[in-house]
């Protein structure tokens, strides 16, 4: 029997079923260890396996298409009842939202505070830095308001970032659609094994800036540029990252347009305002103290103060976004993935869920290394277990040598392509 592209793809999708229902039974109990760690190694080779069965097939039935769905729903389910790590950070989630409708202000009250102890919840005993406020900003702490307003629970929160990720899917074939592009593109997206651990399994609030700002990407398209600044600002204000993408907005949308935006996002922050002033909760300390997977921060460090470290981490996203914005087709992905890639790369904490920004972006031939990335990223999660062992919270040189070492000879082996290969046979990456 003739193994064809589609059995392939399914193959590699059982594969990744199979390995990932594994992993989900290990995620509240044992994150970290290899018996978390491999089998989510071996969901992330299938995964990188079957993109490059979609780079070298140029069409999918599309009933691949919707088995491929069918089973990234199926290894989601999983991940979905099990409960999160006993403190990740949905529960400060949870604190946060509660406080809110209590009628506290989240940026100034300190959850290990003796006088607040009558106010935490079982879910909540447990979350991680009690002893400083929320570092969210403001379109997050409304995001957790509103859902724990629904339903007070880690459940519903991990609820809604699932249906997030389902609207991402959604919009994401809609825009393949309208661009000529091949709908198994969106595996590509929906087969990610982060979104499996990052948002059924611990839940994050990444994954709602990353549909905001894909909506902004997709109203940008269809010249609904009012929408596009809206949404753009709103993903913002869920987390800080999207600010280095403000160069492929500068003159597609008009003044008027990022005045609201500015205006939507001030009006955010207004329950929140004390005695005037913007609150920031513990960002400040965040930037100052909080250290994870940054061997370029690390380096930056050393000669410079880490506000302005981070600074300049800010400054490499933008100057990435301008060149793209130069260089690269008006709507194309990549122009979105590599200016966040590139902040990200220069950050003072990488995890692992904070690619998943990236991944809405990332389906053509020059975000290779940003898909590789987010499963080279993977054994980082030893340090989860590291931490058990009562070892410092860090990464060992060697993973971070694993994890970004693969990123750059990947990206060296495509620059290399590119610069060999005749210049007639070049074409659009996306």
């Amino acid at each position: 029997m003739k193994l064809t592209p589609s059995r392939r793809l399914y193959a590699l999708g059982v594969v990744m079923l199979a390995a990932l229902t594994i992993c989900s039974r290990k995620l509240s109990t044992s994150m970290g260890e290899l018996s978390f760690i491999i089998p989510l190694a071996v969901a992330g080779i299938a995964y990188l396996l079957a993109i490059r069965e979609f780079f070298s097939t140029p069409r999918f039935p599309q009933r691949v298409i919707v088995i491929g769905l069918a089973l990234a729903a199926l290894w989601h389910l999983p991940f979905l009842l099990m409960p999160p790590g006993s403190d990740d950070d949905i529960h400060r989630y949870v604190w946060d939202g509660r406080v809110q409708r209590l009628g506290y202000n989240p940026y100034i009250v300190v959850p290990s505070d003796p006088a607040l102890a009558a106010l935490h919840t079982p879910e909540t005993r447990t979350l991680n830095n009690p002893d400083r406020p929320s570092p969210y900003p403001a379109g997050a702490q409304l995001f957790f308001r509103a859902v724990t307003a629904i339903h007070e629970s880690i459940f519903a929160l991990k609820v809604a970032f699932v249906v997030c990720d389902l609207a991402i899917v959604l919009i994401l074939l809609d825009m393949l659609r309208r661009s000529g592009q091949e709908a198994h593109w969106v595996l590509a997206y929906a087969w990610n094994p982060l979104l499996a651990t990052e948002v059924a399994g611990s839940g994050h609030i990444d994954i709602v800036g990353a549909l905001l700002l894909l909506v902004s990407v997709a109203a940008l398209g269809r010249r609904w540029r009012a929408v596009a600044a809206l949404a753009f600002g709103l993903a913002v204000a869920v987390k800080l990252l999207p600010i280095v993408l403000l160069p492929l907005y500068w003159k597609r949308v008009r003044m008027r347009d990022a005045a609201l935006a500015a205006v939507a996002v001030g009006l955010l922050y207004v329950p929140f305002f004390k005695h005037g002033r913007i609150p920031i909760g513990s960002l400040g300390t965040y930037v100052q103290s909080f250290r994870f997977n940054d061997p370029v921060f690390r380096t930056m460090e050393r000669v410079a103060a880490p506000q302005l470290a981070v600074g300049l981490a800010v400054l490499v996203g933008f100057l990435t976004a301008i060149w793209l914005r130069r260089k690269s087709a008006a709507w194309s992905s990549d122009a979105f993935a590599w200016p966040m890639a590139a902040s990200l790369l220069s950050a003072p904490v990488v995890y692992p869920w904070y690619l998943l920004w990236l991944l809405p972006f990332a389906r053509s031939a020059s975000t290779v290394p940003i898909i590789i990335w987010t499963v080279s990223i993977i054994p980082t999660y030893y340090v989860w277990h590291l931490r058990t062992l009562g070892r410092p919270w860090l990464v060992p040189g060697w993973i971070m040598l694993l994890e970004y070492g693969c990123v750059a000879m990947t990206a060296t082996v495509i620059l290399l392509h590119r610069i060999t290969r005749p210049a007639a046979t070049r074409c659009p990456t996306d």
